[in-house]
């Protein structure tokens, strides 16, 4: 356990950034999966923000961004 007030508030900080770093990446995995599933350009659209927004956080890095859009947007829609 820390013991200086610095170190106190520093784990404070920490945990509120966790909790909040979870689930913005569990939302970006989810969307890549609902895009996996059934690719769509709505869903592929979904996915890219969420992804954007990750990297605008320094969830992940700029070029997994990248390589993840475009593998996703390889992926033919399923016809009717």
């Amino acid at each position: 356990m820390p013991i200086l007030k610095s170190a106190k508030k520093a784990l404070r900080v920490s945990k509120r950034k966790n909790t909040i770093n979870r689930k913005l990446k569990s939302q970006v995995k989810t969307a890549i999966d609902q895009v996996k599933k059934t690719p769509s350009a709505d869903n592929l659209s979904l996915a890219s923000s969420k992804i954007d927004r990750a990297v605008k956080k320094n969830l992940i890095h700029k070029n997994k961004a990248a390589r993840l859009k475009s593998k996703l947007a390889k992926l033919k829609p399923q016809s009717k």
